[in-house]
């Protein structure tokens, strides 16, 4: 049995050691090559309003140089608290203008020790002209008085390329408040 790459290079099946052909999904595959990073808000955050160029919430940023393209797999967020309003979640683009100035969060390995990463993690920076390239969810109200809280929310993101010198990050239309919200990236890292 022969698998063949996107060049059309026939490839012989992977087996272990009962000859079993071994199949592992994509991201699983990543982790266990080293190019599988994930890093999150450390403690919950206030976010910015919409569009905002002093943002807060989480930014991942891939430097110029890097040589590398971020395969963005997974986005994630959790309230503790009720946020100051109703909400839509999303997704922005920008350049990394700001983000080599900001406070940065440690970036952590699918597995554990292996590889480092070339990306800048942030909970806020000055960043330039963000544009909503995609919604991921709304928080909302029910009476004045009470806050539907979601559950922390897994959302996997497919097509989402982050080459270098550009960046992406939450984006809320209003600010959330009082520290309220935590994000997560997970993203894979390949050559350009």
């Amino acid at each position: 049995m022969y698998g063949k790459t996107e060049a059309g290079l026939a490839l012989a099946a992977r087996v272990d050691l009962n000859g079993a052909v071994v199949c592992r999904d994509a991201i699983t595959e990543a982790g266990l090559n080293g190019r599988l990073f994930m890093g999150a808000n450390q403690t919950p955050v206030a976010t910015s309003t919409t569009l905002n160029t002093t943002f807060t919430g989480l930014g991942l940023c891939n430097p110029t140089g890097s040589g590398m393209l971020y395969i963005v797999h997974e986005v994630g967020y959790a309230l503790d608290q009720a946020c100051a309003g109703e909400a839509v979640i999303a997704l922005a683009a920008t350049t990394e203008s700001g983000f080599s100035a900001a406070t940065p969060i440690i970036v952590r390995s699918a597995q554990w020790g292996k590889g480092g990463s070339s990306a800048i993690l942030t909970a806020g920076a000055s960043i330039v002209a963000p544009i909503i390239i995609k919604i991921l969810a709304t928080l909302g109200q029910g009476a004045d008085s009470t806050q539907l809280m979601p559950p922390p929310t897994l959302l996997p993101l497919k097509g989402i390329i982050i080459p270098p010198g550009r960046a992406l990050v939450t984006d809320t239309t209003v600010a959330t408040g009082a520290t309220s919200i935590q994000f997560h990236f997970m993203w894979e890292e390949v050559r350009e």
